[in-house]
């Protein structure tokens, strides 16, 4: 009787932070679709750049609200367009708050299935806010892609202080575990990360392992993309202004061919990024940009985190899939 009353409880409180979520998902993405368009309208670096610190935080935001509702069974929002691997990767560290910590050590391209790319992309923020939260604020934390025969690995290294024995054994019990966690559980203030991952796997399929050590002594997660949420790279979209074409070029790039295992091919190209090049570090300061360059490179920064993120639609008239939390079936 008590289990059964402690049940109804649960679930009438999933079911009142589900119905806030969305509703708080749904201002997200109105917020970001009038952000977009401040960008678009007022071209000019300076104001660029104060529209992106507002658009980081509003990601920010968004994230949180996601996280919850996934706990809670809600709509995680829907992605109709297939995204690379790097943009997704871009899309997560446009999430977190020390995004400029992130170093993309290797950009190679490969597409993600839409149905995949939101959970894909709110899982590697989730793991890329754990790195940046538990290491030094002055080091650096490492995001490589890698094939293996079953799909890819994206793999975070972080320079933090670890995980002890007992954490890791929790942690690696939310992320295999497939089952509901109940919200009370998460503690005060509540753990998100961890629980909101782990239900992303069971309901989408790919995996998430930090039973390593990272090179530098801090923790190694692993995100493994079966090759059944991967597809053909998406053809690149037409530039709509100067300002654009002028980014579009410096990280443009062929669609590649197939590999062995049957996996988009790896493109040979220098990705238009905020993160410095996976290469050996330099203490020379790089070279001045024109107030034209700058507006290229963060705009192209906002087209990857946009690519990465999965804006909300909102479901059309008399369409119920939104409701049936489309994001959130079972693959």
């Amino acid at each position: 009787m008590v289990r059964q009353a402690k049940e109804e409880a649960e679930e009438a409180t999933n079911t009142v932070l589900k119905s806030a979520m969305r509703t708080l998902q749904g201002l997200a993405a109105e917020q970001q679709r009038v952000i977009s368009g401040l960008q678009k309208k007022y071209g000019d670096s300076a104001v660029l750049r104060d529209m992106l610190d507002i658009d980081h935080m509003n990601s920010q935001f968004n994230r949180r609200a996601q996280s919850i509702a996934v706990l809670c069974g809600g709509w995680l929002g829907r992605q109709r367009e297939a995204a690379s691997v790097y943009d997704v990767i871009r899309g997560a560290q446009g999430r977190i708050r020390h995004y400029q910590r992130i170093e993309i050590a290797s950009r190679v391209d490969f597409a993600v299935t839409s149905r995949a790319v939101e959970p894909i992309a709110l899982t590697v923020a989730e793991l890329l806010d754990n790195a940046t939260s538990y290491s030094e604020p002055s080091t650096m934390v490492e995001v490589e892609v890698r094939t293996v025969p079953r799909g890819i690995c994206i793999v975070i290294d972080d320079a933090g202080v670890g995980m002890s024995e007992e954490e890791r054994t929790n942690a690696t019990a939310l992320l295999s575990s497939g089952s509901a966690v109940s919200v009370s559980e998460l503690g005060n203030p509540p753990a998100f990360g961890f629980a909101v991952i782990g239900a992303l796997c069971a309901r989408f399929g790919f995996t998430v392992a930090i039973d390593s050590t990272s090179p530098y002594g801090g923790v190694r997660a692993v995100v493994m993309v079966p090759k059944e949420l991967l597809t053909e790279m998406p053809e690149p979209k037409r530039p709509t202004s100067t300002q654009e074409a002028n980014a579009a070029a410096l990280s443009r790039g062929s669609a590649p061919a197939a590999t062995e295992h049957g996996l988009p091919r790896r493109r040979n190209k220098r990705g238009m990024a905020l993160v410095p090049d996976g290469g050996a570090r330099s203490d020379e300061a790089p070279p001045a940009r024109s107030a034209e360059e700058r507006v290229a490179v963060m705009g192209a920064f906002q087209r990857g985190t946009l690519s990465g993120r999965g804006a909300e639609v909102p479901a059309a008239e008399g369409d119920t899939t939104a409701d049936s939390h489309e994001g959130l079936d079972a693959p």
